[in-house]
């Protein structure tokens, strides 16, 4: 019997650091891995306060969700897979 899956609960609002500018003259692929690293941070934080605590609790539907949720654009398979090394489980 299948179950339905749970939703996420309300996450809540941080109040977010004030934003630096970037640095110029760097290569466009530099900029382009920043901010796409800097989602993968706000989307692996999100994820851990609505309690996914290992990569595969994170799928990229699940990630894509939570990413409305807090109002980041849908991110790509490559930001997905970011996510989930960033969630990354390690039993000691």
């Amino acid at each position: 019997m299948a179950t339905a899956a749970t939703p996420l609960p309300n996450l809540p609002n941080y109040a977010t650091l004030p934003t630096k500018r970037v640095p110029a003259g760097r290569p466009r692929e530099w900029y382009e891995n920043h901010h796409r690293r800097l989602k993968a941070m706000r989307l692996a934080i999100a994820l851990l306060n609505s309690g996914v605590y290992r990569p595969e609790q994170a799928p990229n539907r699940k990630i894509r969700t939570t990413a409305a949720r807090i109002g980041v654009h849908p991110p790509s398979n490559t930001t997905c897979r970011m996510v989930r090394s960033l969630i990354r489980y390690e039993h000691r």
